[in-house]
C-alpha cells in the first residue's frame, strides 16, 4: 500500500463526510469543520503549522529522542489531515497535489521560485 493510497483514502473519507454527501456535524469532525467553513480550517492549518514548528525546534534544542520524533510526526500528521480537510472544501485533490511535486521534481528550487516570481510580475503587468 503506498503513501498515495493513503492519501486517496482519506480525501475520500473528508469528501463523504461534506454535507453534500450526508456529513453530519454533530457526528463528524470533519463535517463540523466543514460546516463551520475555511475559517474553521485554515486556522487548524495555521494552528498544526506553528505546532510542527514548535515540534521541530524542540528537536533542534534537545536533540531527536523517540518522544520529540513522534510528536513531530504526529503534528505533521495533523497538518496533513486538516490540509487534506482544505483541499476538499477548495475542490483540490491529493493527486493534483502530487502532480505538482512530481512536474517540480529535478527543477531547483531557486529556479521554480524565480520562474514564479516572473510569472507573478507579469500577470501583474497585464493587470
Amino acid at each position: 500500500m503506498s503513501s498515495n493510497d493513503t492519501l486517496e483514502r482519506l480525501a475520500q473519507i473528508i469528501e463523504s463526510r461534506k454535507a453534500a454527501h450526508g456529513g453530519d456535524p454533530d457526528k463528524s469532525y470533519v463535517a463540523r469543520l466543514l460546516h463551520k467553513g475555511p475559517d474553521a480550517f485554515l486556522k487548524k492549518i495555521g494552528e498544526e503549522a506553528t505546532e510542527a514548528v514548535m515540534a521541530a525546534k524542540d528537536i533542534d534544542h534537545c536533540g531527536a529522542t523517540p518522544e520529540l520524533k513522534g510528536k513531530l510526526v504526529g503534528e505533521f500528521a495533523d497538518l496533513w489531515f486538516h490540509s487534506l480537510v482544505a483541499m476538499a472544501h477548495y475542490g483540490v485533490t491529493p493527486a493534483e497535489v502530487m502532480a505538482e511535486l512530481e512536474r517540480r521534481e529535478g527543477t531547483s528550487g531557486l529556479e521554480e521560485k524565480a520562474l514564479r516570481k516572473a510569472q507573478h510580475r507579469e500577470a501583474a503587468e497585464k493587470s
